[in-house]
């Protein structure tokens, strides 16, 4: 058998030092590893919970859940008396520990005018005796009529399990307060709808910088080295800008009295009272975005065509072909993973993008992000934020898997 100079077997002198270089390469990673679990994925995983996530009621009102577990959601009738018992049990318990509004304001994202009811409740159930009082039916009625509504304990019922998928059901406007899924009412409808208009802006925008940044980049590629640093430096420079001075110079620019409209009224194209609306509309967003994203779609094309060899559009020419065919049939196809490169970078990144949207926008040029956003500063609804990020998100990774599976066929092909 094999051995060291101290008599050590080989093999577990070898097993030992690979143990150590291992460990060395894991310790030299362990602080990026660190900032992704403690920076990506537990985030992911707090809004993936938080989607589902539905412990208030049954926390809150765990007598009321379980009284409503034997009543029939189709039913005519208003649950029996032995539920609105503990439905006035519950709610001296959490005026007491102060959880009612906590337990009203999850309740008032699904059916509205929860809160007030509730609020209306805690004053009546704290001069309730519940081994002398009664009938807590009517005394609740009395204390607010929606207590008397089918609707009320259908969507009590609806919305008292833990897990939950009522989240989902209203990010893709969707709705279980009657005991069923059905749609919401159209004035209450507008995540698919900014979901669609989030795709379609995305994929326009994405378009127009592959318009835009195609030519750039094979300028880049192909001028002398001297002028293809100079130009280099010119398509950085905007990232030497912070994003927000960027975008509020668009809305200089744009506005009725900017800069593009005031030239426009000068040489007689547009009449000084009918000024053109470049802002806090789709038109602004698509702009603004196309200047701000130009960028990442130049640089991944400009690193593969950098790639590209001269000789072969020369060989194509010395064969008989002209310029366009040379470019269309030799360079072109050689380009086509910078393109899918840029373009998918371009996209995903707009389609998560809050500030352009938020300052250039206005209402009609609202992204998914901007509704997001609202619902976490506004509404402090985190269940349906959890819920429409996590949409969004597997909407990219699904979109990422088509490309990977698209560029892996190319690459199949190619070679």
């Amino acid at each position: 058998m094999l051995s060291t100079h101290d008599g050590e077997p080989l093999k577990k002198s070898l097993g030992r030092a690979l143990r150590r270089q291992k460990m060395r390469a894991l310790l030299l990673i362990a602080p990026l590893l660190a900032f992704i679990i403690l920076g990506f994925l537990m985030p992911i995983g707090s809004m993936l919970t938080r989607s589902v996530d539905n412990e208030v009621v049954e926390e809150i009102m765990p007598r009321t859940v379980a009284a409503l577990e034997d009543w029939d959601v189709d039913s005519t009738e208003l649950p029996p008396e032995e539920t609105f018992r503990a439905l006035v049990a519950d709610l001296q318990v959490a005026v007491e520990n102060r959880t009612a509004l906590t337990f009203a304001r999850r309740m008032n994202y699904e059916l509205a005018g929860f809160t007030t009811m509730v609020r209306r409740a805690q004053r009546e159930v704290r001069r309730i005796d519940l081994e002398t009082d009664g009938p807590f039916r009517d005394m609740m009625i009395e204390s607010h009529e929606g207590w008397g509504e089918l609707a009320t304990w259908r969507a009590l019922k609806a919305y008292s399990g833990d897990p939950t998928i009522g989240y989902y059901l209203s990010a893709v406007d969707r709705t279980m307060v009657s005991g069923h899924i059905e749609p919401l009412p159209d004035d209450r409808s507008i995540h698919l709808m900014l979901f669609w208009r989030t795709a379609w802006m995305s994929g326009l925008i994405c378009f127009l910088g592959l318009l835009l940044g195609y030519p750039i980049a094979f300028l880049l590629a192909n001028v002398k080295e001297r002028y293809a640093n100079l130009l280099l430096i010119m398509v950085l420079l905007p990232f030497w800008t912070s994003l927000l001075v960027r975008t509020s110079s668009w809305k200089v620019l744009l506005q009725e009295q900017g800069v593009i409209n005031q030239m426009l009224v000068w040489i007689g194209l547009v009449a000084d009272d009918n000024r053109l609306t470049m802002i806090n509309n789709k038109f602004g967003v698509i702009v603004a975005m196309t200047q701000i994203l130009l960028p990442f779609m130049i640089l991944p094309l400009y690193s593969v065509m950098k790639t590209i060899p001269p000789s072969y559009v020369r060989a194509a020419k010395s064969l008989g072909a002209n310029d366009w065919t040379a470019f269309w049939r030799v360079y072109f196809p050689q380009s086509v993973p910078g393109i899918g490169a840029g373009a998918i970078l371009v996209f995903i990144m707009a389609v998560g993008y809050y500030i352009t949207p938020e300052l250039v926008g206005g209402p009609s040029g609202m992204f998914i992000s901007n509704r997001i956003a609202h619902q976490w500063y506004v509404s402090g609804n985190w269940g349906l934020v959890g819920a429409l990020g996590t949409i969004l998100l597997v909407a990219v990774l699904v979109l990422y898997w088509v490309y990977d599976r698209v560029v892996g066929i190319d690459n199949v092909k190619l070679g």
